[in-house]
């Protein structure tokens, strides 16, 4: 049978459907925004797809080829539901991580861990710490569970954890949230000042730390944690170093009893058994990530490189983007982001200052680093004339 469902027949009754007078009053104040515009929207809006997709910090060298041959074969599956426990994954990466499987937890991406983690801990007026300027989704979620939102300025590019544990401490947080390393700076703390950070944290708070880009850092950047530690939770991804941003698989490591309050607010059939299947053969196959590991330091270099070919700065970089100073403001930076794109290139940049001052380039194949290389004297001579 068919649903007709009558179409809006003006802006106005949009307008009214978005301000549902049903809403929560909490969802009622919330922006109905999303922390990012999508480069396909990007696209719908100017009429052709980018050329080089390196806003994203997506792995333009793609997944393992066995990820890819598991997710094949697990098509055929699709038809059920995945394991709600995700055993098999667990298991992998509780021998992976070498601790217990009861101190990992499953989720689509670590978008969804950490509103699930915002969601256990947080409600009405609660303190949060992070740092201004840092991942914005964290701040959304905090945002959509009621929380107040606390933040730290960088120090130097970095994240402060020094300021973010004081922060804490002066305003009762419950949750505290670093990465290591830093998006969208690349800057990276050693393991030690992690560790200090972690020895540091007040009674009855949580630290979050997000290592989305663990995997490109060197080594000496992921400290040695006990998962039975209660004062912090690691966050890890297949999004980034394992290719599989689209198949959003994300963990946690922490404590067994975190772990379990999770299963209190999860979406227990929210995964997928292909995107299971991928990250579960993407984690077996350590040939490829090495792989990836070189080709990502690779095209940092030639970022960096091109940059300077420029007269811009590249900041050092633990991840797989690069941080460009333009050597302005934000209004400079943001100019060249619109240039590259009108040129087909897709880059994103801070959003506070002073690192708006840059542009973040993810890294990607020689071609796109070719269109990159023509595309950027064009895009800042306009940014000049333009501003």
């Amino acid at each position: 049978m068919k649903i007709v469902i009558a179409r809006p027949h003006n802006i106005s009754q949009v307008a009214d459907m978005i301000n549902d007078p049903r809403l929560t009053p909490l969802a009622a104040s919330l922006p109905a925004s999303v922390p990012f515009v999508g480069p396909e929207a990007q696209e719908r809006s100017r009429g052709t797809k980018f050329a080089a997709r390196l806003g994203a910090n997506e792995l333009g060298f793609g997944p393992s080829p066995l990820a890819i041959k598991a997710m094949q074969d697990a098509a055929s599956e699709a038809w059920m539901y995945a394991d709600p426990e995700s055993y098999d994954l667990r298991d992998a990466l509780a021998d992976s991580c070498d601790v217990p499987p009861e101190c990992i937890v499953i989720g689509e991406g670590i978008d969804a861990l950490l509103g699930n983690l915002v969601r256990l801990f947080v409600t009405n007026g609660d303190a949060v710490v992070t740092s201004a300027g840092a991942y914005p989704t964290f701040n959304y979620h905090v945002a959509g569970f009621g929380g107040t939102l606390h933040t730290v300025p960088y120090t130097g590019d970095h994240e402060d954890p020094s300021r973010l544990i004081a922060k804490a401490r002066e305003v009762g947080a419950k949750l505290v949230y670093i990465a290591n390393p830093d998006n969208p700076m690349g800057t990276v703390h050693a393991a030690r000042e992690i560790e200090r950070m972690v020895a540091a944290v007040p009674d009855d708070c949580l630290l979050i730390l997000d290592e989305a880009y663990i995997e490109f850092a060197p080594e000496g950047t992921a400290p040695a944690l006990s998962p039975l530690d209660p004062r912090v939770i690691r966050m890890r991804t297949f999004s980034k170093a394992y290719g599989l941003a689209g198949a959003r698989v994300g963990y946690a490591v922490c404590t067994p009893s975190v772990s379990s309050a999770f299963n209190k607010v999860r979406n227990h059939f929210g995964m997928s058994r292909v995107s299971l299947a991928g990250a579960k053969a993407a984690l077996s196959d350590d040939a490829h990530l090495a792989d990836t590991v070189a080709q990502v330091e690779k095209s940092r270099a030639r970022i960096a490189s091109i940059a300077l070919e420029n007269g811009l700065n590249p900041l050092p970089s633990a991840t797989n983007f690069v941080a460009i100073d333009c050597g302005k403001d934000g209004a400079f930076a943001r100019q060249i982001v619109e240039e590259l794109g009108k040129l087909g290139i897709f880059v994103r940049m801070p959003f506070v200052a002073p690192q708006n001052r840059c542009i973040r380039v993810s890294c990607g194949p020689d071609a796109e680093m070719t269109l990159l290389a023509a595309a950027l004297p064009e895009a800042i001579k306009a940014a000049q004339n333009n501003t």
